[in-house]
């Protein structure tokens, strides 16, 4: 076995049945983060675009499922129902739409973190089999020089790199694109806020108006 190059490739290949198993996992675990990692990314961006359009009187984009409940709640007239009492129910209702709709673009989130917390420890039990293997060289061999137990060190080690590789990304995936959403949780909140004085507003003077008509 040529252990000469570090390259993950050469690593995986040199690696025994258990190591090219762990890798393999570890492997398709990086691949996953950082496909999250893309979704995550578009879906702030998209949400973050669509409530700054919003506040500014342009297309609500994505948002149209928060600006639909608010146009349901602001349609629903209740007896004896203040401006005040109506702003805060359309504001209500559109919050609630606003969580389920983040909470469904959140949805690969949670992966993340289980990827940044179980990759390590699978990763460490490569390493550990890979010390193992070399243990096992050392009692066939009755050698104890480097040549022996070298590939199972190597293995060890590349097992650690690969379980590494994939814990990083999605730790700081899952850290820095949860502080991103809860920032844009923010600017929706505060669309919410506008649009439903906006909407109580604009039937506070109609109202007058029609008063002042009659």
């Amino acid at each position: 076995m040529d252990y000469n190059t570090l390259s993950p490739l050469a690593m995986f290949l040199n690696a025994g049945p258990v190591g090219k198993a762990v890798m393999a996992l570890l492997l398709l675990a990086s691949i996953w983060t950082w496909v999250l990692i893309v979704e995550g990314v578009v879906a702030v961006t998209r949400i973050a675009k669509s409530a700054r359009s919003a506040r500014l009187g342009g297309d609500v984009g994505v948002l149209a499922p928060v600006a639909e409940a608010g146009r349901e709640a602001f349609a629903l007239d209740l007896p004896d129902e203040t401006i005040g009492d109506k702003r805060a129910r359309i504001a209500d209702h559109m919050s609630r739409a606003a969580r389920e709709f983040l909470t469904k673009a959140e949805g690969g989130l949670p992966n993340l973190a289980v990827i940044s917390s179980v990759a390590p420890f699978v990763g460490l039990f490569g390493t550990v089999w890979g010390i193992m293997t070399s243990f096992a060289g050392i009692a066939q061999s009755q050698d104890t020089s480097l040549a022996v137990v070298a590939p199972g060190i190597a293995e060890a080690l590349a097992a650690t790199a690969y379980g590494l590789a994939a814990a990083i990304p999605a730790s700081v995936g899952y850290n820095r694109i949860g502080a991103a959403f809860a920032r844009v949780g923010q600017q929706v909140a505060h669309y919410i806020e506008d649009e439903a004085l906006l909407m109580c507003s604009g039937h506070q003077t109609r109202a007058r108006r029609e008063r002042e008509a009659a």
